[in-house]
């Protein structure tokens, strides 16, 4: 969390137990991050680096990546993995709120696009569990979820992450037991989820949703033991889906080849690689939309969130664009479009 390396030389009482004021983006990261960018990676255009953000703000981050600053490439920002806490607890079970993610792209698109900043954009980490069992009806739309997740940061303003496994739409492991765990935070909240009079069942629903050991399991490469990861004993055993989710099975799949053409795309087109940000069918209950603009170019990005229909009048600028990207076959533009579950569709017009 290199946002965390300017402490206040002087030691005060903080609020209420809370001390990230204290060291969470002072004016003088700002200073280390020039003076180590100027001594170090700076010197080599070739070089990219990138910040993870703890609790940092946008303002900060349009600082930390604007280039005229020489700080960082870009920034990594966690807000939109926190939409699913309940009165912002993690160890707590909840459905996602569209809204509040939606609010959240769309306020960070725009800003550091207007401004000049440059994000980091990314579903999965090492400390998250898989973006699909968070965001999308896995038993019926696994495919159509993970290729809609994947357009939605992929044809934005920024640079796409892809985590492992992501790119042929790994789950959670389903693990049956605590037993299963040797992640040390999901075990200390097991025990709090219980000492809080949660029952055993509760608690570890809890755990199952939740936890960084999620993310953390064997890359699935083929249906043998293990996942095909080791002929050893791995840190974490392989998670129940692997005989039929593993690269074996999905390397000539949906969801790689869509992974390909996403990053064929952002190659040759300008615009999804330099592009401004605009939010689109921000009313939307349901989709998360945005335009991206390159001088004379457009392109219209509808994501459908859910795994239910939902129709949308398509402006005139767009009725005679051609469909440059969408993850069903059938895809069609028209003054009105419906979009089916989980489909993304983006339309470009020159």
């Amino acid at each position: 969390m290199i946002n965390l390396i300017g402490k206040d030389e002087v030691l005060v009482d903080c609020p209420e137990n809370e001390g990230k004021p204290a060291y969470t983006d002072k004016p003088i990261v700002h200073d280390y991050l020039r003076m180590m960018n100027q001594a170090t990676f700076g010197a080599d255009d070739s070089f990219m680096t990138v910040g993870e953000m703890s609790s940092t703000t946008m303002e900060n981050c349009v600082l930390y990546s604007s280039p005229d600053r020489q700080e960082l490439s870009m920034t990594f920002n966690f807000h939109h993995l926190k939409v699913d806490y309940k009165d912002g607890q993690k160890w707590t079970l909840a459905p996602f709120d569209f809204e509040e993610l939606k609010s959240l792209y769309h306020s960070w698109g725009k800003e550091m696009s207007d401004k000049g900043g440059w994000s980091a954009l990314f579903w999965n980490n090492h400390d998250q569990p898989r973006a699909l069992n968070r965001f999308v009806d896995i038993q019926n739309f696994r495919k159509e979820g993970a290729t809609m997740l994947a357009a939605s940061i992929h044809l934005s303003r920024g640079t796409p992450y892809i985590y492992m496994g992501e790119e042929i739409g790994m789950i959670d492991p389903d693990y049956d037991s605590m037993a299963d765990y040797v992640d040390v935070e999901s075990l200390n909240a097991y025990q709090m989820l219980l000492e809080e009079g949660k029952s055993q069942e509760e608690a570890f629903q809890i755990i199952q949703a939740k936890s960084r050991d999620n993310s953390r399991i064997p890359m699935q490469w083929d249906a043998s033991e293990n996942a095909g990861f080791t002929a050893g004993t791995p840190w974490l055993k392989a998670g129940k889906s692997y005989p039929h989710i593993n690269v074996e099975n999905e390397i000539q799949g949906p969801i790689f080849t869509f992974y390909q053409d996403l990053i064929r795309l952002r190659k040759e087109m300008p615009i999804i690689s330099e592009g401004s940000y605009k939010p689109a069918f921000e009313y939307s209950k349901q989709v998360y939309a945005f335009e991206r603009q390159y001088e004379d170019q457009k392109l219209l990005v509808l994501n459908n969130f859910y795994a239910t229909e939902v129709e949308i009048d398509l402006s005139v600028a767009y009725q005679n664009g051609r469909i440059l990207i969408s993850n069903y076959e059938d895809a069609e533009v028209s003054e009105k479009i419906l979009l089916k579950p989980y489909q993304t569709l983006a339309i470009y017009v020159n």
